[in-house]
């Protein structure tokens, strides 16, 4: 199996939603050609399955793609994300400070329920497991520890048609958590789709240290 194409299945594997093939050349920066083709093979080995989206309008609804392996918790964590996302995208007069607001208040209450801090973990440390935790695949570099790699999205095809909200909250949800560890979270930030398979998500240097 080529890297492109062992590269998609990861991305489709790691999703409890459908995913779209716009979604995936987001994430990819592939051709949407090159995409499709590696889908179609994916599809004729068993490996990948596909289904219709549901009819939005006139037209053949377009093929979402799905290797769904967590538990029904899942699936219905991601339907719940998004019919929130559409709601607050559609109704709010701010969607992304309304977003990053709840994904604050989301991050403050994992830290208390998931990680009991003695006192050795450096706050960038509690930030890397919690996205662990949520199947973000984080990779920090040596060489550079204040950018985190984040090489899985859990809600790739929800973050592709409403990224204000969804990448909002996601970053809510981290300075959420340095809050709780009484960390600044000045020069904390979020770049979707920055790198061909990855977000990069930036952390101020003390959180490096206690």
């Amino acid at each position: 199996m080529s890297v492109a194409r062992a590269a998609i299945l990861d991305a489709v594997r790691g999703q409890p939603e459908p995913v779209s093939v716009a979604a995936l050349v987001r994430l990819t920066r592939l051709h949407e050609n090159t995409v499709r083709e590696h889908l179609n093979a994916l599809v004729g080995t068993g490996r990948v399955r596909r289904t219709r989206a549901p009819a939005t309008g006139r037209g053949r609804p377009a093929w979402l793609y799905l290797s769904w392996e967590g538990g029904p918790e899942e699936a219905q964590y991601a339907g719940l994300a998004a019919a929130l996302s559409r709601a607050v995208a559609g109704s709010a007069a701010d969607p992304t400070a309304v977003a990053e607001a709840q994904g604050r208040a989301w991050g403050r209450d994992m830290v208390v329920r998931q990680h009991d801090d003695d006192g050795s973990s450096t706050a960038a440390s509690v930030v890397v497991a919690t996205l662990d935790d949520l199947r973000f695949a984080p990779r920090v570099a040596p060489e550079e520890p204040t950018v985190v790699r984040l090489e899985r999205c859990p809600l790739l095809e929800t973050a592709h048609r409403f990224p204000d909200v969804v990448c909002a909250v996601h970053l809510g949800m981290v300075r959420g958590v340095l809050e709780r560890l009484g960390e600044s979270t000045e020069g904390t930030g979020l770049r979707p789709f920055a790198e061909p398979g990855a977000c990069l998500l930036e952390l101020p240097q003390l959180a490096l240290s206690r």
